[in-house]
């Protein structure tokens, strides 16, 4: 279930204190979907389920490995939630988060991204250093603001150079 909660953390984030230190990548903060990516980026940093859930369509659906669809910005946010109750204490050190690929067509888009966070598991745990890779599908609402549609994440080999991927 960890390694699910790394795309969740990003895609959704929980709630605690204290956001890391990590650096925005350009490739996250420009383009048509600057504001969004923006958005994720903050909510994940700050580890806010509500914010997260916020940021998806009320039918959008997330796949993650080993685990069913989750259907709803309900029950996504009930998994981060249920997450959220196996990690007391968690707090984010470190996320970065590098998409390029952007591609727009009317209200719709979508892009790719490489994601990388550091949770302190506090207790003396080791922390967790995970790496993964998003496939984000956007939808613009009538209010203007792109949210989550459908999202896949699958988990990355740790990069040694903080290259932007290729668009």
């Amino acid at each position: 279930m960890r390694i699910g909660y790394c795309a969740l953390l990003l895609i959704g984030a929980h709630a605690a204190a204290g956001a890391g230190t990590a650096t925005d990548a350009p490739a996250a903060t420009a383009g048509p979907l600057a504001a969004f990516n923006q958005a994720l980026i903050g909510a994940t940093r700050q580890m806010d389920n509500g914010a997260a859930a916020a940021l998806w369509e009320a039918d959008g659906i997330s796949l993650l490995p080993g685990t069913a669809p989750l259907v709803g910005r309900r029950a996504i946010r009930a998994y981060m939630d249920s997450v959220t109750a196996q990690m007391p204490g968690a707090t984010m050190q470190r996320f970065e988060l590098r998409c390029a690929g952007q591609q727009v067509s009317g209200s719709w888009a979508s892009e790719w991204c490489l994601e990388h966070q550091v949770v302190d598991l506090g207790s003396g745990k080791p922390p967790f250093d995970g790496w993964g890779h998003l496939l984000l599908v956007l939808h613009r609402a009538g209010d203007g603001r792109w949210r989550l549609s459908r999202e896949m994440w699958n988990q990355a080999e740790p990069q040694t150079a903080p290259d932007t991927p290729a668009r």
